[in-house]
Parts: structure tokens; sequence; C-alpha cells
């Protein structure tokens, strides 16, 4: 009975300390690793915010943000003050970035305590050994990195709420902008007028095969003439180079070069290479690969004795840095696994010290040794294929480079030199466990023993047609990439600034890529000319760059503010002197309503222009536009080639006469028929890029990425 009423006594005392987090999730997986003295509970994000109804930024009184409870958190902040009243001490464990910063900073305030107390814990990674390291070395909460946070927030309110309203006023109710999303959008738009602008040009190939003796044919691509590269702009001259090839005579190979070649692995994962390797392999949109990265860093329940695990580190991070402790011990898997000539480190002698941890790492497994085959029966399936994707990059990043040997080849005749390119992997070191979408297509090539002196065989040629493409459209992973180049936003911003522009409706996805909408283009036309330095990529980037040295401590937040918004607030006075009313008027379509027999008009809609009654409401008759592609039918070759859509939204092509033509295709006609069957080409769309082919399956061009 004395143990009973020892154990009802310590399971009803109150914990001595409470843990502030982010997320329930994370404060599940946590309070079992701190044991009955702590209470864990979540503030569900921000607590505190710039009011929605008011800029809520004092220009004049250094641009001081004026913070109010974020409406339906009050019975959250309720929760946590009374909580915070029966402990000890209060501890703050949001995310290590400078929005868990800002978050702990403003719980902090709303709980009247003072943030140069050290109440403030960080961890990495969710695992038992990082979060009970992470509490015995407290710190204060960092007013550099709140300083940061407020300044972007700062910033982003002055050029929103002072754009958006014009766009309104001027545009269309409901419009948006924004430092990031505007950069964006003229990225996209931008690639749309290379496109429409782009004139192909002709060139043709010529491949060939070649035997050496009865061995087994190999293939070579002609190169120039008279040793020097020439160019095939026509068939004209590619008869003029079979003209001079003669397939009786031999080809004489005038020299091998071999050499050994090292492929190293790509690096470990940051936020943004994450985004863009999951966007092309496993056909995930931003935004959910950084849901799905936040589910596996704040824990999964493993079972058994593990329990809740957080199975990734910290998924927002611009680092590849990895941890001693991380790299020792997926040494030591990949020496079990794979053997000692796939580890990149040697197993490292003595005890390391426990838990160490190194912040602002690579995105990477919390333990090498729970491997996706491990994890099969508690992640669900996608889940699953991104865990399967961070932890093969990352371990593949410890491994060796697979060593390749090449060979080079000329083969000359009568002034004509083809080439040969082989390859042929010797060791396939990290190739062995993962190949980034980038390398997938390297395969091996061998040719046959071949020495300077040797004669060959012409067996076969195979001249081809081709026309320059133009640039492809931005998919998720190209935009992630480019803002990431040109040093704009945060990768954690661009699943939110990618989500803003399709909700807006100022572009749309077509075949995975973004097109931009007339609205799209109406705003970014208008930003462009009265707001300049909002949508210069030179101009944006320096001031995250400002952004980064406020964090350091080397520019005073005021400061970098104020800089930008002087010359902003005079561009806002003209602009809106400057644009004038732009009336989304409704034009005159040219035909009469076939139900009431009043005329229809065009209107732009939500998602764009579309055929409706003049009457509305009182007829509400409504046809889709359909939109010409610049092709003449290929069936009848009087009507165009316009784009539809399905009763299921799918894009199809048809003629634009039908149904006196019933001419249909579910790939886009490209206006070349093929040159071995007469057909009409069409383009195909993969992940690889896209391709133009003949439908009979006899004639293909090289993909275009």
């Amino acid at each position: 009975m004395a143990v009973h009423r020892t154990i009802e006594r310590r399971t009803f005392m109150s914990a001595k300390n409470l843990v502030i987090v982010e997320s329930p999730a994370k404060a599940k997986t946590i309070e079992k690793y701190l044991g009955r003295n702590y209470k864990v509970i979540a503030s569900l994000g921000h607590v505190r915010d710039l009011p929605k109804s008011q800029m809520g930024v004092d220009i004049d009184n250094d641009y001081a943000p004026k913070y109010i409870s974020i409406r339906g958190k009050g019975d959250v902040i309720k929760g946590l003050k009374r909580e915070a009243k029966k402990v000890d001490h209060v501890y703050l464990a949001a995310d290590p970035d400078r929005e868990g910063e800002a978050i702990a900073w403003h719980v902090s305030y709303l709980l009247g305590l003072d943030p140069k107390d050290k109440n403030r814990v960080v961890f990495n990674e969710i695992t038992k050994d990082a979060v009970k390291n992470s509490f015995k070395e407290p710190r204060s909460i960092d007013e550099k990195l709140v300083e940061a946070q407020q300044a972007r927030r700062i910033l982003d309110r002055l050029v929103g709420y002072s754009i958006s309203p014009l766009l309104w006023k001027k545009v269309k109710k409901g419009l948006s902008a924004g430092r990031v999303q505007s950069v964006a959008l003229k990225l996209i738009i931008d690639r749309e007028k290379e496109i429409n602008d782009f004139k192909p040009e002709e060139y043709w190939t010529i491949d060939a095969e070649f035997k050496k003796g009865r061995g087994k044919a190999f293939p070579a691509s002609f190169y120039g003439l008279d040793g020097k590269k020439t160019k095939l702009p026509d068939n004209d001259a590619v008869q003029d180079v079979l003209g001079r090839v003669d397939k009786a005579q031999p080809f004489d190979v005038t020299s091998v070069v071999k050499k050994e070649r090292k492929r190293f692995p790509a690096p470990p994962f940051t936020t943004s290479s994450l985004q863009q390797e999951a966007n092309r392999k496993l056909n995930f949109r931003t935004r959910k690969t950084m849901m799905l990265a936040q589910q596996l860093y704040e824990g999964i329940n493993l079972g058994g004795k593990e329990g809740t695990v957080g199975l990734i580190t910290y998924m927002r991070t611009d680092s590849t840095r990895v941890s001693s402790v991380a790299k020792a011990e997926t040494s030591k898997f990949i020496h079990e696994e794979y053997g000692e000539p796939y580890a990149a480190t040697k197993i490292r002698q003595g005890k390391l010290q426990e838990g160490a941890q190194d912040a602002h790492e690579a995105i990477r497994p919390s333990s090498t040794y729970r491997t996706p085959k491990s994890l099969e029966k508690v992640l669900t399936k996608d889940q699953m294929r991104l865990y399967q994707l961070i932890w093969s990059r990352f371990v593949a990043s410890e491994m060796t480079p697979a060593v390749v040997d090449t060979v080079s080849v000329k083969l000359h005749q009568n002034g004509a030199e083809f080439r040969a390119n082989g390859s042929h992997t010797k060791f396939k070191g990290f190739t062995t466990l993962y190949v980034s979408s980038r390398d997938a297509d390297q395969k091996d090539r061998e040719l046959p023993e071949l020495a300077e002196g040797d004669s060959v065989t012409l067996t076969k040629t195979d001249p081809a047609q081709h026309f320059t493409q133009p640039p492809a459209r931005y998919s998720e992973a190209n935009l992630v990439k480019a803002l990431e180049e040109n040093g704009v936003g945060r990768p954690s911003t661009y699943a939110p600034t990618i989500e803003t522009i399709q909700k807006r409706y100022y572009v749309k996805l077509s075949a995975r890529r973004f097109e931009p909408t007339e609205l799209g283009e109406i705003v970014n036309s208008l930003i462009v000319e009265f707001f300049p330095d909002v949508v210069d990529i030179k101009f944006t980037a320096n001031v995250e760059g400002e952004l980064d040295a406020i964090e350091t401590g080397e520019e005073n937040w005021v400061k970098v503010i104020d800089q930008f918004y002087k010359p902003f607030a005079k561009e806002v006075d003209h602009a809106e002197e400057g644009i004038e009313k732009i009336q989304l008027k409704d034009e005159p379509a040219g035909f009469n309503c076939d139900i009431c027999g009043a005329p229809m008009v065009i209107k732009m809609g939500r998602y764009g222009k579309f055929y409706a009654c003049s009457r509305f409401p009182d007829c509400r008759n409504t046809k889709a536009i359909v939109k010409e592609i610049g092709v003449i039918c290929p069936k009848c070759g009087i009507g165009q080639v316009v784009e539809r859509k399905s009763k299921r939204n799918r894009t199809f092509f048809g003629c634009s006469r039908y149904p006196d033509c019933d001419f249909v295709s579910w790939d886009k006609p490209v206006g070349r028929n093929c040159p071995k069957d007469g057909h009409f080409l069409v383009e195909k769309r993969s992940r690889g890029g896209v391709q133009v082919v003949c439908p009979n399956g006899d004639y293909e061009e090289a993909i275009q990425k």
C-alpha cells in the first residue's frame, strides 16, 4: 500500500518547469524525454503579429511595430499565462531560426518574462540526447535574431500594405503585391516573353554506327570537316558530308584518349535543394514537401521502447554542414553495410561526446541506423518517400566518389571526322545508394578496345533534322532554384510565395509548369513601371543581405528599413497620381447568346477571360474561350488548332472548325511533320522536360529541359 501511495503522490505532483513549443506534435515528442518535472505545451505558432486591418507600423517613430494578439489565440494565451503561474521556471523551446526566436520573444513578452534571462533552449533535432543537452545550457533570447525577423516582417508589411490598396483601387479588389512574390511573378513573365520572342533555327546531326572487324557495332556522331568543328544548318550540308564519306572504305582511328574520372556525391539537403529534388523526383509540391518534413522533424511514434522520435534534423536551413557525431555514426554504418571502400571517412576511435550538437546543420536523419526499411510500418507512403530521399542523399554524401573510366575516339576518312565517347563505371561508390535527378541519365556506354592506327567500318548513318527549342517555363523546382540563385527571399518563404501567386491567379500551372495569366501580366507591368526597385532582383537580394547583417549585428534594423522606405514612399506617391484606373471592361464577343439572343461579351473572371451573356444575371449563359496555338489543323488544313478543356479540366487540342473537322490530340501539335513518315509532330511533356516526337514512334528529338 505504501508503494502505491508514493506512486500516486508523484503522479499528482505539479511540474516545476514549463516548456513552450510551437506545435502539439513537438510538445508530445519532447515531454517524454524530460520527465515528470516538466510540462510541455504548444503556442500553436505565432501569438502576436501586426494587425490585419491597418499598416501597424509607426513610420514617424523609427518604424515601431504595433503588435496585437492574433485573433482566435485568446484561449491559447490565457492557457500559457495560467500554466506559467504554476511553475518555478519557463523555458521557450521554439524552432532554432528567426521565426522561432521571434515566437519565443513574443511569448516572453506576454508572460512578463525578462528576455535577458536564460530561458531559451534550441535543438536541431528532436532526439533524447539533443533535447536533454539543450536544457543543460539554456541561453537568453537572441535580440539580433528577433530584430532580423522583425525587420523582414515590417518591410513586407510596408510593401504589401502600400501597393495592394493601389491595385484594388486601380485594377481589381483582392489583389496583392509583396517583395518576394513580385520578383517570382516577374521571373515567370520574363521567361514567357523569352518563349514568345524565340525564333527556332534549323540544324542537323548525323549519328552513325561503326564496327571493328566482326565486333559489336558502336555509336559515333559527326564532328567536323578538315579538322574543324562543322555545323550542319540544313540538308544540303548533310549531303555534302555524306558525299565525302565512302562506306566501302575504312575509317582510321586517329586518336584514343583514356581518362579516369571521379563523380562526387551531392552534399546533404538544404531547404531549397530538398524542395527542388522532391519536386523533380517525387512530384511533390513545395508546400507538401515542407509539411511532410515538419512531421518527420517533430516526431513519429515508432512504438515499443522508442516511442515518439524526431526522425530528421530541422528542415529550415541553408547549411550543408554535418556534426561530427553524425559523421562518425554514418561512417560506422557505411563500413558495416557496404564495406570500407565505400566510406569517405574512417571510423573514429575513442568515445564521442554524448549528444554533441552542431546547430544549423544540413537536413539529415537523426540516426543513420533508422533505415527507411526499418520504418516501413510506421510511416505513411508520402512520409516514407521523403524520408527515403533525405536518408539516401545524406548517407551517399558521406560515401566515396564513383570512379569512371572514359575513352574519347576520333575517326577520320576523306577529311570527315566522327567522334565516339565511351564510359565504364570501375567503382560505383555513392551511386550504389543514390543518384540525384540531375545525374539520372548518366549511363555506361561501352566501346570496343580501340587503338590509334586501327581501322573501323561505317555500317550506318542516321541524319536527323532538329530545331532549337525555346527555354522551358519554370517548374516549381526551377523557380525555387532561380529565387535561391538570385538571393531573393529565403527557402522558408518559397512555399507561401508560390502558393500566393497561384491563389491570386497571377499564374497557373500548365503541365506542371508556371504560365502567367493576363491578370498577372497587368499587375506585373504596373509594378515594373511604378515600383522598379521592388522587382529589381539585385536590389531585393541586397535587402536580403542587409537582413542577414542585422542578424550578425553588422547593421541596425531601423537604418535598413529607412534606406528602403524613403525612396519607396516617393514611388507610392508617384504611383497614386500616375496609375490610371484600368477598366477591365467587358469586350464585345462578336456573336449572340445561343439561349436568349442578346450579345455575348468577354469578361475577366478569377480564372481568366470567358464569354458571358450581356444580360447577366437574367441570363447566365457562359462559354470557355478557346486559345489558338498558332498551328494550322493537320487534318483539314483550314482551321486553327485550339486549346480546349475536357470535363475533367484536362487540356487537349482540337480543330477550331469542330464539328466540321473532328481533329483531336491530347498532345500539342508543333506545326511540323515527321521527316520519316509525314505524320504531324507533337510535344510530349515528362519529368525530364519537353520532347518533340512522332506519335507513330519512329522519330524523336532531344529532350529540352
